[in-house]
């Protein structure tokens, strides 16, 4: 039997992908619009898919469908439900930023704590040019090293963001579930966490219960001096909340890797901020080349896995 295996967004993978070991026909398209997902799916077996939504709707189209393989670790493209009820195993790819997204996570962290953007601000104004010492003193610097580290989040990437934070000498508080009723050992008070913290870094999955669970109460709970470090989702924050905090110097300054709608194309409050204290980057943190290779591997053993009858990494 030759499986018919339809990759929607290979333009959302800088990898090397090796051929499965089974008869196949691998079609690839750069990119898919939302009309064109039905046609393109037509007889296949096998769906892989970055960011292209997979609807209850579209599926219900591609009655030759029988697993979804996405080539991210965030399945909320998809309609698990309804996959499970028909029948289509739907994989995702684990672990395979577990250094990448710490990285970035550490070099917002770092940037903001030292004023990096600041400094240059100041360097492009001649302060230093007409200093009257060595050194300037116009905006405070702070050490990673004995601050607290707040994780939201404590799966492959907090573990890998609290190795880092030992690293650095920090202290780390794994924060519990938003008003969860017991607090597991190892853990702490969600409000607690956003309290005592100095930095906050979200690795947490998007869900109906965690979206927008950064927003106004949770920024007046952090310390003046906090920030706050996003790679996860956008919509775990309540953007226009952010931008206002930070236009008030309600908290110190924020890292963000990823926005509500991506790409913005319709605008979006952290656009608007020319500020020393807040960095934006364009969705990059996990696609180092070597965590992209890491992913495409993953991602045909996920599929040959299926194709062997013993599927893995499988989102129920």
């Amino acid at each position: 039997m030759t499986r018919r295996i339809v990759f929607l967004d290979r333009a959302s993978l800088i990898a090397d992908m090796r051929a499965p070991s089974f008869a196949h026909e691998w079609i690839d398209h750069e990119q898919t619009h939302p009309d064109e997902v039905v046609a393109r799916l037509e007889d296949a077996d096998i769906a892989i898919v970055n960011k292209v939504q997979l609807t209850a709707d579209i599926l219900a189209q591609t009655p030759e469908l029988k697993m979804i393989a996405v080539s991210a670790t965030g399945t909320d493209i998809v309609d698990v439900a309804y996959c499970k009820a028909h029948g289509i195993v739907v994989s995702n790819i684990r672990n395979y930023a577990v250094h990448a997204v710490p990285e970035h996570a550490f070099m917002m962290m770092l940037a903001l704590r030292r004023n990096l953007l600041g400094w240059q601000q100041d360097l492009r104004d001649g302060l230093w040019q007409q200093a009257d010492q060595f050194c300037l003193f116009t905006r405070p610097v702070n050490d990673l090293f004995g601050s607290t580290l707040g994780l939201v989040g404590f799966g492959s990437l907090g573990h890998g963001m609290q190795k880092l934070a030992a690293a650095f000498g920090m202290k780390v508080l794994i924060a519990e579930h938003r008003n969860a009723a017991v607090v597991r050992e190892g853990y702490t008070a969600f409000d607690s966490v956003l309290r005592e913290a100095d930095v906050i870094s979200l690795h947490a999955p998007l869900t109906p219960e965690t979206r927008h669970m950064i927003s106004t109460r949770e920024l007046d709970l952090m310390k003046p001096a906090a920030i706050l470090i996003n790679t996860a989702r956008g919509n775990l924050v309540d953007e226009a909340a952010l931008a206002q905090a930070l236009k008030s110097q309600r908290i110190a300054g924020a890292g963000f890797d990823v926005l509500s709608v991506e790409p913005p194309r319709e605008g979006n409050p952290l656009l608007d901020l020319d500020l020393p204290n807040f960095i934006l980057t364009p969705h990059v943190a996990w696609s180092s080349r070597e965590a992209m290779q890491r992913l495409a591997d993953q991602l045909v053993d996920n599929i040959e896995a299926f194709v062997a009858g013993t599927p893995r990494n499988v989102v129920s």
